[in-house]
Order: C-alpha cells, then structure tokens, then sequence
C-alpha cells in the first residue's frame, strides 16, 4: 500500500521542474495573470479566480430590482456569497489594472499558496491594503505572512478578521518591526489576556514611537478587564488616532477606565522615575519641586569634595610676579603636535552632527502640573479621536465619564490654543443601556462636533457586509 507521504521519482522531477519554472517566471504586476500562472507552475489546484471586486451595494437602493424569481435568486446570491471561497480585487479608480486592495474570503491560507503570493504580491506597486476574512491560517503561517507585508511598498492596512487569531501572534503584527497603519482584528476570538497583550504592545515610552494609526478590535471577548489594560496602554501612546472595541462586553468600570485616560492623571511612581531620567539624559532642569526634593534627599550625606560643581576644585594658589625677563621677551606657545596615528583637524571644520533627541517626544516630557500632595498630573491622551464603543454594556454611570473627561480637553485646548492636539472628536456609543432623553447625551452632543449616539455609517455598513449580513 503506498503511502501518502511516498513519491516516485517521476513525480518527484515533476514537482522540481515545477518549482524551477514557477521561479523562471517574471511577474507582470497584473494580479489576474500572475496568480492563476503562479499557481499553475506551482501545482497549487482548486484556487478562486481573480475576480474585480463588487459595488458593496447589491442592487444600489435608487436601483429597480429584477422582478420575478430573478430578482430573489441575486437577493440569495448577494446574502450568501461571502461563503463561497473568492479572491476579489480593487482597482485604481484611475488605472484599474492597478490592484489598490485585495480580499480573500473563505479559503485556508496553506504554505503553498503563501509562496505564490510571495512572488506576486511585492510586484504589486499599487497595493495598499490586504483585507482576509474567514481565512484559516496554519500554525507558522502568519509570521511568514507579516514579514510578507513589509516587501509590499505601500501596503499599510491589513485585516485578520474572523479567524483566531493566537495571543503569541500579537507582537508580530504590532511589533516595533511592523510596517503596518491600520490593523483590524474583528470576530477574532480576542479576550482579556490578549488584551493585556495588546495595552503592553501600545505602550512605548521608552521606544521608537509607533507606525499604527488605527486599531479596530470590535465583535471579540473583551470585558471590563481587558478594557483597562489598553487604557492603561493608552496612557503614553500618542500614535494611536482611532480604536474600535464595538460589540464587547464593556460595561462602566470599562468606560470609566478609558475616560480617565482622555484626562488629566498622575503619574505613577514608575512614570515619575522614567521621566526624571529622561530630562536628566537630556540635560535639561528638573522643574517640579518634587523632582529636586528627591534630588537633594539622595545627595544627603555625599561629602561636599564629590558633590556636583565641586568636583576637582583645590585651594587656588596666589600668583606670583613674572619676572623681568618674562615681560620683555614673552615665550611663543609651543604648537600643537598631532597624536600618534592621527592627522590635524582642519580649524575650519565642523563637528559632526548629532540626532535630536527631542525628533520624537516622548509624552513624559510634556508639561506636567504639580499638585499640592506632591503628584505630578499630565494633561492625558489627547491624540485619540476616534472611539468606537458601540453595543456594549455602558450606562449613564459610564457615560457622565466620558462628559467629566471632554470637558477637561475642552478647557485645555482653549487654555493651549494652537498646540494642535484637540482631543477626542468622535465617539460612537449607539446600542447601549443610555436613555436618548439622558442630559448628559444632551451635553456631550454639544462638545462633539458629532453625534456620539451614531453607529459610524460606513464603518457599520462594511461590518455588516463582511458578516454576511
């Protein structure tokens, strides 16, 4: 009986001929040629064709439906076809050859097939955005895939979307490696250890500041638990522009735990310890009487001979009077004899360069107000403008939060007109326990410049398209 594993030297020659025509081929930057060529050098049989990707809109509301069981027969089609294993592609409006985006849908992701889009993925020049839903990947699979992503030149959205997704893969997708803009990971499976994961992946003070701009986490396994470590990521982040967690289990210990995070807030024995080290990195005055209390407290009992500004210091000696041969025949200064091994700098030339540190601030640089028990308060996340906290579990408790904490930005940005930082300018909290007559909505209503008690429009209608609703 032949074994599954067992090939015969025929087929073995076949596979390698295969294998060196497959790395023969030149890529035309053409998904719908490269692809289907790819696959067919390679072996790989049973994959979709490349097709352009549909109006999300089937039919468009101002068009007439076909009548009669035709019409019934698209409707069936339209709801069931995201089950149906496709690879569909958008084009550039202005060149529609041009692949902008890529969806793959329904269809396991083997080893295989990530070697052809290894090839004819970098190829793409115009490609911005890979979207994978229901896509089954093998375990060692993704890592591969990330490091994929960053050979695409202008690829910076990436979507994971109704796979589980493994807690140990998180680091790769937002590592400081990662090249990514915008990560979504709805209908993951995702729950309050991966969020854990996820507030110490958004937390960077003492790193490279972040590349990712947009996070979406909505329809996952996040409770009030998991809520409170990505707020306490969001402390110091100031990369993060819009975060999705719609369709959760937060309720208002989790609200509250992301409004407090839009405030002002102290700082932590640990953040006042790492900030302190930074300005005396840089040189530059510890300001808060805090600061050079705890100074002065560790310079306690330092003989006076080793403290700052007294270092090297002797009792100077009295000059004595130059002699009378000195004054009339003064001694030329000896000149300078280069180092062994090492040529005369030129008195023309300037020092090298050297890299701002202050390039990228860090958030624990920024001004912090002290307050009358000692704590240093910072001014709080006012990079977020985006929050999306739709049908959770979040009442008026966890609303008048959110109130206290717009209220804060709104004084902060008119005492800091022109800084540029205008704090949280959406909020999105439809399907929750909050009455429509509540006054705080009322209020809040009036802060932002939008409706907080909307669902997002498009981002909802692109929810309920991938979910095959």
């Amino acid at each position: 009986m032949r074994r599954r594993g067992d090939r015969t030297p025929k087929e073995e020659e076949g596979e390698r001929k295969g294998e060196q025509s497959a790395e023969e081929y030149q890529c035309t930057g053409v998904l719908e040629l490269d692809f289907p060529e790819l696959c067919a050098r390679a072996g790989v049989t049973g994959v979709p064709k490349v097709t352009p990707r549909p109006s999300p809109s089937f039919p468009a509301d101002d068009e007439p439906e076909e009548p009669g069981l035709g019409g019934v027969l698209a409707r069936i089609h339209h709801k069931y076809r995201p089950l149906q294993p496709r690879l569909e592609v958008e084009g550039d409006p202005q060149d529609p050859r041009t692949a902008r985006a890529i969806f793959l849908r329904g269809w396991k992701l083997e080893e295989e097939v990530l070697g052809v889009f290894s090839r004819c993925l970098p190829s793409l020049a115009g490609l911005q955005a890979l979207h994978l839903w229901n896509v089954p990947l093998p375990e060692g699979v993704l890592p591969a895939l990330v490091a994929l992503l960053g050979r695409c030149p202008r690829l910076r959205t990436f979507s994971l979307e109704g796979t589980p997704v493994p807690e140990a893969a998180l680091p790769t997708l937002m590592g400081s490696n990662s090249t990514l803009s915008h990560l979504s990971l709805r209908c993951s499976q995702l729950g309050d250890a991966a969020a854990q994961l996820l507030g110490g992946l958004l937390s960077t003070p003492s790193g490279p500041p972040a590349r990712l701009v947009s996070l979406v986490l909505s329809f996952n396994r996040i409770s009030d638990l998991g809520v409170s470590y990505i707020a306490k990521g969001l402390r110091l982040n100031r990369s993060l522009l819009s975060l999705s967690l719609a369709n959760n289990d937060i309720g208002d210990s989790g609200a509250t735990s992301l409004a407090e995070v839009l405030g002002p807030f102290p700082l932590t024995h640990q953040e006042v310890v790492q900030r302190r080290r930074l300005l005396l990195a840089l040189g530059r005055p510890l300001t808060t009487l805090k600061d050079q209390k705890e100074r002065t407290q560790s310079l306690r009992g330092v003989p006076d001979r080793l403290l700052p500004g007294k270092l090297g210091k002797t009792t100077p000696k009295k000059k004595e009077p130059p002699r009378k041969e000195e004054t009339r025949q003064p001694k030329k200064a000896p000149e300078p004899r280069p180092a062994r091994g090492k040529e005369p700098k030129p008195s023309g030339q300037e020092k090298p360069e050297v890299p701002d540190p202050l390039e990228n601030p860090q958030p624990l640089l920024e001004e912090v107000r002290e307050e009358p028990g000692g704590s240093l308060v910072l001014s709080g996340n006012r990079a977020l403008l985006n929050l999306n906290l739709s049908h959770n579990h979040i009442s008026e408790r966890g609303l008048a939060a959110f109130l206290a904490a717009l209220e804060q930005q709104q004084q902060q940005q008119q005492q800091q007109e022109g800084s540029g930082r205008g704090g949280l300018r959406s909020l999105s909290l439809g399907g929750n326990r909050i009455p429509p007559t509540s006054q705080a909505l009322g209020r809040l209503r009036e802060l932002l410049p939008w409706d907080p008690q909307s669902l997002g429009g498009q981002d909802q209608e692109e929810e309920e398209q991938d979910l095959g609703t």
